[in-house]
């Protein structure tokens, strides 16, 4: 009877789960939703920004990202933004920095603890990095796409650092 139970309470579970993640997606609005409402508006400088950072041109998303943050220092997404520019233009202690910052703000950002990690792997700080899986281990309740990715780029570092 005990068996049937918890049988039935997990399958409830995942049920409810199933049909509240994509509320719960949604809601958050992509890998960790806009800091600020000005962040919604598609021609908003963190817009651009965000398409500049697409189209791999770090220089000008720098640029645009540091007024975004003229206007809101608290702009968690623009400082994720703005270490993953400095970390593309190999600038690691700006990069560093600037995901640390994301992370006083908003200490579970995904996107910040991701490309921290990936830094980390960058730097040859293997261990630093996967504090920050772990992390996300705790921070992402059904895993999540940046769990994955930086969970993906720890294996593909091993691979290429052992023996």
């Amino acid at each position: 009877m005990l068996f049937y139970l918890n049988t039935r309470l997990v399958a409830a579970a995942f049920a409810a789960a199933l049909v509240l993640a994509p509320v719960a997606v949604l809601a958050v609005g992509g890998s960790d939703g806009p800091s600020s409402p000005s962040a919604t508006a598609k021609d908003s400088p963190y817009a651009i920004a965000e398409k500049a950072i697409q189209a791999k041109d770090y220089k000008r998303a720098i640029a645009i990202l540091e007024d975004v943050l003229r206007d809101d220092p608290k702009h968690a997404d623009a400082l994720n933004y703005l270490g993953y520019g400095h970390r593309q233009l190999g600038d690691f202690d700006k990069a560093l920095a600037f995901y640390n910052r994301a992370l006083e703000i908003k200490p579970d950002h995904r996107g910040a603890h991701e490309y921290l990690g990936e830094l980390y792997l960058q730097m040859g700080k293997l261990e630093k990095a996967e504090e920050h899986l772990a992390r996300l281990d705790k921070i992402c309740f059904f895993s999540c796409e940046e769990f994955s990715e930086l969970k993906k780029a720890i294996q593909t570092y091993k691979a290429s650092h052992s023996g």
